[in-house]
């Protein structure tokens, strides 16, 4: 879900996501999705960790399932309930308004809308239609449900 946030934001600047600067270009890996998404790790981390904390043993499952070379083993899946709860915390997690000055109006936004945004004033800096680029996520740390 995170990935095809920023997948859409890279390519709705115009850039294209398969592109790396960090990562080698390899077939089938958006590497700069996967490069542009680093800077928010740590708040998927955080949302994770958060989210993690509230969750049970009986939240899980104990499923055998066929593993590598046809082995059968034992994998652990997070209960249909629990997925789909984690998935709708997630959709709330990026309505979260932060509180980071918009491109054109407003002193603030929300997380969905603020890669948007980084992801078209990185576009810019590679045009070099702008001197710099510098994210805009150190305030991050400050941000507000």
């Amino acid at each position: 879900m995170f990935i095809w946030k920023v997948h859409k934001a890279l390519v709705n600047a115009k850039l294209e996501p398969y592109l790396g600067f960090l990562r080698s270009e390899q077939f089938g890996k958006p590497s700069l999705v996967c490069d542009f998404q680093e800077s928010y790790r740590y708040l998927i981390d955080d949302f994770l960790i958060e989210t993690c904390h509230r969750l049970r043993k009986k939240d899980f499952v104990l499923v055998t399932d066929f593993m590598m070379h046809l082995k059968m083993g034992k994998k652990i899946y997070l209960k249909k309930h629990e997925t789909d709860c984690l998935a709708e915390d997630l959709n709330k997690f990026f309505d979260r308004m932060v509180d980071i000055e918009r491109i054109k109006v407003g002193n603030r936004q929300t997380i969905g809308t603020l890669i948007s945004e980084e992801a078209l004033l990185f576009a810019k800096y590679l045009r070099q239609e702008r001197k710099e680029w510098i994210p805009r996520l150190v305030n991050l740390s400050l941000y507000s449900s």
